[in-house]
């Protein structure tokens, strides 16, 4: 999926140009200018975004209640950020509340490779759940994530302590910068793009990481929330 056949910041994935990345961690820490105007717009975008979506976000708790009374509107779990950094990371609940417990039986169906676990009929998933994952709904309140800091509008997905243990040490540089409620891997195809892939579309989002280049991936991020692509 493209956003711009022309101009410097092309959205289509050009995997093989990346295949050997190394980022270098220091420059990447010292980009001053760069990290300023993103977390101006991260509190300022977020929030906006969350007074908006107050009666939206009302409406989905009571569809997740009505749906299944026992458990809690939100979910909460420890991811690692920048420099491996945990944080509690929220999100609308989509799953019955026993779904952690039984993920190791389901490890054996996961249809991605590598360190991540995607199964398309997840029997753990609520009937509210099949369709705001579809539309991205049950992101949403990572937006409380962006206006504390521990995330930003756009970047590389956080992932679990679990997922990064079984990293290679090239996989690692793409937690050298603050993760993102969504980025060039969610605009490219998502669950139909590989671990490998995903890695190399961080990599290559952060190699032209710019200000101009997070607008296009966001608007292209409201483009599939509308329309979605092969979210599950």
């Amino acid at each position: 999926m493209m956003i711009d056949k022309t101009g410097e910041h092309n959205i289509e994935p050009s995997i093989k140009a990346y295949k050997t990345a190394r980022l270098d961690r220091i420059a990447l820490d010292h980009r001053y200018a760069y990290y300023s105007i993103q977390r101006l717009f991260d509190i300022v975008a977020s929030s906006i975004a969350l007074i908006l979506l107050a009666i939206p976000f009302l409406i989905v708790a009571i569809l997740i209640k009505r749906d299944d009374p026992q458990g809690p509107v939100f979910y909460s779990q420890i991811r690692l950020g920048k420099h491996q950094r945990p944080f509690k990371m929220y999100k609308f609940r989509s799953m019955f509340v026993d779904a952690d417990k039984k993920l190791a039986d389901l490890l054996k169906y996961n249809e991605v490779d590598g360190a991540m676990f995607k199964m398309k009929e997840d029997p753990r998933v609520t009937r509210i759940g099949h369709f705001i994952r579809k539309y991205s709904i049950d992101e949403l309140p990572q937006l409380i994530n962006v206006l504390k800091g521990d995330m930003s509008l756009v970047g590389p997905r956080p992932p679990l302590e679990r997922e990064v243990a079984n990293y290679s040490e090239y996989a690692k540089q793409r937690l050298y910068v603050k993760p993102g409620c969504t980025g060039l891997w969610q605009v490219s195809g998502r669950n139909s793009v590989g671990f490998d892939e995903m890695v190399e579309l961080d990599l290559q989002y952060i190699q032209k990481s710019s200000f101009w280049f997070d607008l296009k991936i966001m608007f292209m991020t409201v483009k599939i929330m509308v329309w979605p692509n092969s979210a599950y």
